[in-house]
Parts: structure tokens; sequence; C-alpha cells
């Protein structure tokens, strides 16, 4: 496996795009219509790509496995975003998705490592030492179980009184997916963000 390729695990919802919990039907991105990136997200994707960094998204997508949409659906909002971020400029290297229920007990679903493994052995790739971007403590776990410096945005699920009084700690915390680049790019010794309290 290479060690030297520069690599960045996010997550999707909360992070690129608006997280759909509380305005979608069903609490998922289930079309394109509801897919909406947030603010700096594709401008972040592409400060990552200009320093040679490549991109993998590791998500959680159970609405597929609970039937509120299909595997095609999915697969529908997964290219269109590409498309989207492409024309910005910016490119993503793989997208792992897990579309299993909670109950399935599969080994892919966040906080389990099945997709970062999966990534390892597809792109001859090194997880450990990367970093993982997310917005929930199945993602900051996650990232810890595989050895990813873990970086929490308050941009999704989690807001930063849940995560003080969380046993979960993430490496770092920013705002969102662009303060959080910022910081990879420039290193902790000369950016200020929030650290965990």
């Amino acid at each position: 496996m290479s060690e030297n390729k520069k690599i960045v695990f996010i997550d999707r919802d909360g992070v690129i795009n608006k997280d759909p919990g509380g305005w979608t039907k069903h609490n998922y991105v289930t079309r394109w219509e509801d897919f909406k990136f947030l603010p700096g997200s594709k401008e972040a994707l592409k400060k990552l790509n200009d320093a040679r960094y490549e991109i993998i998204i590791i998500s959680n997508q159970a609405g597929v496995g609970k039937g509120h949409y299909s595997k095609d659906e999915l697969d529908t909002v997964n290219s269109k975003m590409l498309e989207e971020i492409k024309k910005a400029g910016a490119g993503i290297r793989k997208v792992y998705y897990c579309i299993h229920r909670p109950d399935d007990n599969c080994d892919c679903r966040k906080p389990k490592i099945g997709l970062f493994k999966q990534a390892e052995e597809e792109m001859g790739i090194k997880a450990g030492g990367s970093y993982f971007i997310g917005d929930a403590k199945t993602d900051i776990e996650a990232g810890e179980k595989a050895g990813l410096k873990t970086i929490l945005v308050l941009s999704g699920k989690t807001i930063l009184e849940d995560m003080r009084s969380s046993n979960i700690k993430p490496d770092y915390i920013f705002d969102d997916i662009f303060e959080a680049v910022e910081f990879i790019l420039n290193e902790a010794t000369t950016y200020g963000g929030h650290r965990p309290t």
C-alpha cells in the first residue's frame, strides 16, 4: 500500500451538503432537489484538490435499506453531486455509501470501519494518519478506530455542547468544512480553531 498519497476522508450530509434531518421527507436526501451544498463546501473541495489531496467520501445512507428511496435514486443524487463539484473545478476520487439499516449489523456502517478498509484495498492506500471530516459522533468514533485524525464540523448534526458532554472527542473542531480545510492546509500550529474541551 502507498503511504505517501495525500488523502482526506469526508462525510457527506452535514459536511458537504445541508443535513436533511428535520426538513426533508424521511430526513434523508431522497432526490436531487433536497441536496443543498453548504456555503463554501465546493470551494473547500477545490482547495484540497489544488493542494494535491485526493478526496474520498464515506457516508451512511440507511434510508435505502429502510425503503425510503432506492439505490438508483441514491446513485442519481450522487452523480449530480459529482457533476456540480466538477463544475466548481474539484473532483472526488471515490464515494463509498453504506445503505444498510442500523439493525443489519453490517461491517460498513459507521462507526464501524468497513468502508475505510474497502477504500484501502481498492485504492492501494493506507488510511491511518489521514484526516476524516464529519459532523457526528459516529464519524469521530469511526475515524478514531481507523487511525485517522478526526475533525468535527458544526455545520450538521452535532453542536459544541453535545461534544463537550460526550466521551468521544475529535482531535479538532471547526465551524464548517471550509475552516477544516484551511486548517489542514495551514497545519495546526498556524491556525486557531476550536480545540476540544
